[in-house]
């Protein structure tokens, strides 16, 4: 019997060893097998670095594509706001210049302030021409749909969560107040308020440990941080077996991002048992059901923040049923297994032209 032809993909995103969660993603990817499931080859197109060393690679990344492009016949482009939009804008006109099926994935949380107030009317028709290239075009949650709806049509969208492995379940201890969070450490992410809520948690349980897993990228926060004591520490970025013991050990997840596309980390959270709590914006709300998955927090909001935490360090037992339910949910919902056969489905969806109407939620 003859071996079926795999499609040829040709993918492109930041570099696999850029700390954030699009490489999250597509090392998730690679980790459940895609590269064996289809002839997959990935560009880096941005690597963590001085403004020449990213112009650099992107315009090697721009090169190497162009070499590579007529062998594949599906390119994915995953793409987020700003800078990451216009550098990925041309990936998306070139693959459609040489007739190529695309699958525009985007995962920028910010995209609504970079469309509505960084671009002019003439930018906005740009965007939408651009974007309205793919011929499938994948959202992280249900308010992405709603909101790239509106500038392509709903009918065009589907609904792809971000997904990781589901690590095996271990007995998890809740009560002993220690609050992990995991990202880029910046004002965006909420690290004001969070540092802002930290003495009056710590005036109420002189126990209570947080821990600020990431790169610092605001050098006032850094100090903001170091000034309140050693129950605050950042150990930088973290990986592997020391992310999974951090996950463990903590019985409480923080995520008060301004603006969120999804959020791997959340994900890392719940499949970890933990009791969360996270911003009520961006695709956060199709994760966390207010009340079964965590708690959910009006952005910006110091006091919103604190009151959410300290619900949780007051009542282990709402720890333990919320960080159980978020444990089901990711099982159910987010395994990368699952995610990737339906990444699957819609390259071949896309390769047979077939239309991606009505498909996702």
């Amino acid at each position: 019997m003859m071996e079926e032809k795999k499609l040829r993909v040709l993918m492109v995103g930041p570099d696999r060893s850029v700390h954030g969660g699009i490489s999250g993603v597509v090392n998730n990817y690679y980790e459940a097998g895609l590269d064996r499931r289809v002839d997959l080859c990935y560009i880096g197109t941005m690597r963590e670095g001085s403004r020449a060393a990213k112009l650099l690679c992107a315009i090697r990344a721009y090169l190497r594509f162009l070499v590579r492009l007529r062998k594949y016949n599906i390119v994915h482009v995953n793409v987020a706001s700003d800078v990451s939009y216009y550098r990925k804008s041309l990936f998306i006109v070139t693959a459609k210049a040489f007739g190529k099926k695309t699958v525009i994935h985007q995962h920028g949380g910010n995209f609504p302030e970079f469309y509505k107030k960084e671009l002019s009317g003439r930018g906005r028709q740009s965007v939408k021409r651009v974007l309205s290239r793919g011929d499938a075009f994948l959202v992280l949650g249900t308010a992405w749909k709603d909101f790239f709806g509106e500038i392509i049509g709903r009918e065009k969208i589907t609904v792809l969560p971000d997904a990781i492995h589901i690590p095996r379940r271990e007995e998890k201890t809740y009560g002993v107040h220690r609050i992990l969070y995991l990202g880029r450490l910046c004002g965006a992410k909420g690290i004001g308020e969070l540092l802002a809520a930290m003495p009056s948690l710590r005036e109420k349980y002189p126990d209570v440990r947080l821990c600020l897993a990431g790169i610092w990228e605001d050098g006032k926060l850094r100090e903001q941080a170091e000034a309140l004591g050693d129950y605050v520490t950042a150990p930088g970025w973290i990986g592997g077996a020391e992310k999974e013991r951090y996950l463990q050990e903590c019985d409480i997840f923080v995520m008060p991002s301004h603006f969120e596309g999804q959020s791997v980390s959340i994900l890392e959270a719940m499949a970890h048992s933990c009791a969360i709590v996270a911003s009520r914006t961006g695709g956060i709300p199709d994760m966390i059901a207010e009340g079964e998955t965590g708690l959910l927090v009006t952005p910006r909001d110091v006091d919103a923040l604190a009151g959410g935490l300290t619900r949780l360090l007051a009542d282990p037992a709402l720890c333990r049923r919320l960080g159980e339910n978020a444990r089901r949910k990711a099982e159910a919902e987010y395994s990368i297994e699952q995610n990737m056969e339906r990444l699957l489905a819609i390259y071949e969806s896309v390769s047979r032209g077939e239309s991606q109407h009505g498909n996702g939620k």
